[in-house]
């Protein structure tokens, strides 16, 4: 179960259709990319970061992606998630090698 932060609530709105990327990575960490269409037709995006206990390491939302398809805004939050998941591994991993 993910615990998710305060910008996944502000983000989230149950009344629009939005297309989910969730992918659990090799050190157990999960994201989960949502993108969607607002109300006046501006593809949004939510990325999120969580540990391999679901507490959140990370989260982002974008009210407005200009100019990006909802395909587009996945493919480049699915990569930005993925590349702050392999940031975040790297702090932790030298954490603890310097400790």
């Amino acid at each position: 179960m993910r615990l998710r932060g305060e910008v996944f609530w502000t983000w989230a709105s149950p009344g629009l259709h939005s297309r989910t990327h969730e992918e659990v990575l090799k050190d157990g960490t999960s994201i989960d990319v949502q993108v969607r269409l607002s109300m006046v037709g501006a593809t949004q995006l939510f990325l999120g970061i969580y540990g391999a206990s679901g507490a959140m390491i990370h989260e982002e939302g974008y009210d407005s992606r200009p100019g990006e398809s909802m395909t587009k805004a996945m493919a480049w939050g699915v990569q930005r998630a993925r590349c702050l998941a392999s940031e975040q591994a790297e702090h932790s991993q030298n954490g603890r090698l310097s400790g």
